[in-house]
């Protein structure tokens, strides 16, 4: 990139739904240059991989570890789009087991199945590596530049060119603008990117277009979901008690026992050296304020596995955890939406040449990958 250069689209944020936005569109016939500008050292977003730098081998899916696709609507652009990375072998049919606990075979709170509904699939690699592939599928000749480490702070819109600048120092120009991240259209990013003022607020002021009116304000109401992660890596002798194969194995806690030990699922991740990897998440708000304001972060690991061995206590499958190799922790910016879900109408908005995709909007899958496929998808048709 050069600073006259000028983008036919720039996309902000490297997800799933960035991903599937450029790959579909290219697929489509489109013929211009794409940038991608993702925050992150990878694309993935909330599907990404920890590629550890200290614990070098060890690849851990610390946020979204498959995906899975109901298709109610029988939509057949999704339809195809799954069979596209069925035969490419980017995907395959996730065979993990899943394992529910409750605690008490009296409880009668139940599990959410969201996750787990409908068809589950994994990516042939890594998670991170699904995103790429999804791109590679079409970018045939090239025509997606990425920029990492890459964060936009700030908008204009010019004679029909949407300048973006990056805390870097970068100025990037598109004549299109999709934003796959609504962070620079919700209040949160006043506290994230230490700005007075909405970035695409200042660009358009109250009043200039009815759309991004619209699209600012609702997303004002709704809720996201922040989450935390803690990535364990095992020693050698660390194993399952029966002989599970599968590359992965999901246990998922009632909401009574999410409440007394804080954690929501816990994910097995065996690696190319047999080691097992585990991942707990947790979404509780309480908790993560406390490590957010804590200065003595090693108390938590403590805390992790005093959990974990406390869940597990007796469990026929599950080792309790005496030693390990190493813990690291992933804090979520990337969050997952709830309650409203912004109108399908609002995602292009023709005045100011800027389109919107992800799991934020309102098809089926909200909150899910499904959603942030679908809305790539939908996108990529309406302005082809």
């Amino acid at each position: 990139m050069t600073k006259d250069t000028v983008y036919d689209i720039a996309i902000i944020g490297g997800g799933i739904s960035s991903c599937v936005f450029a790959s579909t569109h290219l697929k489509n016939g489109f013929k211009g240059r794409i940038a991608i500008i993702e925050n992150g050292r990878n694309l993935g977003g909330r599907s990404n991989t920890r590629n550890s730098l200290i614990n070098r081998g060890w690849k851990l899916n610390h946020g979204a570890p498959n995906f899975n696709i109901c298709n109610n609507t029988n939509n057949q652009f999704l339809k195809t789009f799954i069979k596209e990375l069925l035969d490419s072998k980017i995907i395959e049919s996730d065979s993990s087991e899943l394992i529910e606990l409750y605690g008490d075979p009296r409880e009668d709170s139940q599990i959410s199945s969201y996750f787990h509904s409908g068809q589950s699939y994994i990516s042939s690699s890594s998670m991170s590596d699904l995103a790429h592939k999804i791109i590679s599928l079409n970018n045939l000749r090239n025509q997606v530049d990425y920029f990492f480490q890459t964060l936009i702070i700030k908008l204009n819109y010019k004679n029909n060119i949407w300048f973006l600048t990056s805390r870097n120092g970068y100025t990037f120009k598109t004549k299109l603008l999709v934003c796959s991240s609504n962070l620079i259209l919700h209040n949160r990013s006043l506290d994230i990117l230490k700005v007075n003022q909405i970035p695409l607020r200042k660009a358009i002021p109250i009043n200039y277009d009815n759309k991004i009116d619209k699209i600012i304000n609702l997303l004002h109401e709704q809720d996201y979901v922040q989450r935390l992660t803690f990535l364990i890596y095992t020693k050698s002798h660390y194993c399952y008690k029966d002989n599970y194969m599968n590359k992965s194995r999901y246990f998922i806690l009632n909401n009574l026992l999410e409440k007394k030990f804080i954690f929501e699922r816990i994910i097995f991740q065996k690696q190319i050296n047999n080691k097992l990897g585990i991942v707990l998440h947790t979404k509780n708000v309480d908790f993560i304020n406390e490590y957010l304001q804590s200065k003595n972060k090693e108390k938590f690991n403590n805390i992790s596995i005093e959990k974990f061995n406390q869940i597990f206590d007796q469990n026929p499958y599950i080792n309790k955890l005496i030693d390990y190799q190493d813990i690291s922790i992933m804090i979520w910016r990337a969050s997952q939406p709830s309650g409203l879900r912004i109108p399908e109408n609002l995602q292009v908005c023709e005045n100011y040449n800027i389109a919107f995709c992800g799991d934020w909007f309102d098809f089926e899958g909200f909150g899910r990958i499904e959603g942030a496929i679908l809305s790539a998808l939908n996108l990529s048709y309406k302005i082809s």
